[in-house]
């Protein structure tokens, strides 16, 4: 996060504000008019405990150099510091705390003289004393997360904002938006309306930012109905959709990854995924022999078994990947991959397309020809189980755990099945080839 002032800043200000804190507990304890209880000032500027950070000496450490002034410790009193050799001390949690160590580090002769100066005090002095204060503690404050978004979506909305900045933007965003109600808010129009400003970064011509902004949008969106919806109305699924297809890596991987989380248990996403040509866009990932980015064939093999999962009792969800022999196809041949984690990928999205319907399950058997495929991976395990010093052997048996249950489940024939078999109409029903025809 950006640090709006500088450590020896910060210092000099805590400095400051320790020194006319302690002139305001002298007018207090002095029945000035109209300084009461330190209590009331914290109330006055709705000071909390954990709201604001008095750092006493360094934060970080590149601060413990020698010949640096942050290395010091002040005593304050009055204007005056007072360098001293001492380790460093607890940061401040309260303005209580800050004025105990205050007093206990201060001269008692010159707070004797100080208390005589401030009965000397005019009440417009001792008033501009107060307002220095509030000054000072807002600018040691620690700043929200809503503070913090206001300023990233802010530089978002600044045109003149160089790339670099922009960037840093995005990557702070991408923190911020990850609690649930920090994304809320920055979906929320009336509030920060953050979306319309990171939605904007998808058609830069730098492809950093719109990897980052399509990074950002995907956090923001996971388990989040409020963001997916609004998303869905920004129009934001189709270009995310097209970044899928771009000839940068990072981008096209960060780009699924948003597209998974804005249609994730969302059924209206569903619907609109399928309606801009969701099934293609997957086929084209999983059958590419031109030097596909591996991540980006595993995110698709882990959406195609989320939506087999997650799937929506309607029949056009249901008939896009009923119909679809070429996306069932690119599936079943990822187990034939070198990699074991894309391998291992396949096998989960095998197993969830299995309980989709028994037409699937006919085509992967007799199109697919997924029982051989499960035939050749068993082999290659073995294989692999059989060299020395196998360093990968727990995830191998662990891989063929997983293959032989998939291959049992495609081992088995149900009903419909045996119905298929025996009257070629698909192992469907009478009812069912009305509903699917």
């Amino acid at each position: 996060m950006r640090n709006r002032l500088g450590m020896v800043e910060k210092l000099e200000a805590r400095a400051k504000l320790v020194s006319i804190l302690l002139v305001y507990v002298l007018c207090a304890s002095n029945g000035v008019s109209g300084f009461s209880k330190l209590s009331d000032l914290g109330s006055s500027i709705n000071m909390t405990s954990a709201g604001y950070a008095w750092v006493t000496a360094m934060d970080g450490d590149d601060l413990h150099s020698e010949g640096n002034v942050e290395n010091d410790v002040y005593s304050v009193i009055g204007e005056e510091k007072v360098e001293r050799d001492t380790e460093v001390e607890p940061a401040f949690t309260s303005i209580d705390s800050m004025l105990q160590w205050a007093i206990g580090h201060a001269d008692p002769e010159k707070l004797k003289g100080s208390a005589q100066e401030v009965q000397r005090m005019t009440p417009q002095e001792l008033e501009k004393r107060r307002a220095e204060i509030k000054e000072l503690m807002e600018k040691l404050r620690v700043p929200s997360d809503a503070d913090l978004m206001k300023i990233a979506i802010a530089d978002l909305h600044n045109v003149t904002l160089p790339t670099e900045d922009r960037k840093r933007a995005l990557e702070e965003l991408l923190i911020l938006v990850e609690p649930i109600d920090n994304a809320n808010d920055m979906a929320d129009l009336n509030k920060l309306g953050g979306l319309v400003a990171v939605i904007g970064e998808l058609d830069r011509e730098e492809a950093e930012l719109r990897t980052a902004a399509a990074s950002v949008l995907g956090k923001a969106s996971q388990n989040n109905p409020i963001v997916q919806a609004q998303l869905l109305r920004q129009g934001v699924l189709p270009k995310l959709m097209k970044m899928v297809q771009s000839v940068y890596a990072e981008e096209a991987v960060k780009a699924l990854y948003a597209v998974s989380a804005i249609i994730r248990n969302f059924p209206m996403g569903h619907e609109a995924f399928y309606l801009n040509g969701g099934v293609s866009l997957l086929k084209e990932v999983l059958s590419s022999d031109d030097g596909v980015d591996m991540r980006l064939q595993k995110k698709a093999l882990f959406l195609v078994g989320d939506l087999a999962e997650q799937r929506i009792e309607t029949l056009g969800q249901l008939d896009a990947f009923k119909l679809d022999e070429g996306l069932l196809k690119s599936v079943a041949m990822q187990t034939e991959s070198d990699d074991m984690d894309t391998q291992e990928k396949a096998l989960y999205a095998l197993k969830s397309l299995h309980g989709v319907h028994s037409s699937v399950r006919h085509t992967l058997r007799k199109v697919c020809k997924v029982e051989l495929l499960l035939e050749r991976l068993k082999s290659y395990y073995e294989k692999l189980m059989s060299e020395p010093d196998q360093e990968q052997a727990e995830f191998i048996k662990d891989l063929e755990e997983l293959r032989r249950e998939v291959a049992e489940l495609f081992g088995r024939k149900d009903d419909s099945e045996t119905r298929k078999d025996e009257s070629g109409t698909g192992g469907r029903s009478k009812v069912e080839e009305i509903l699917y025809l």
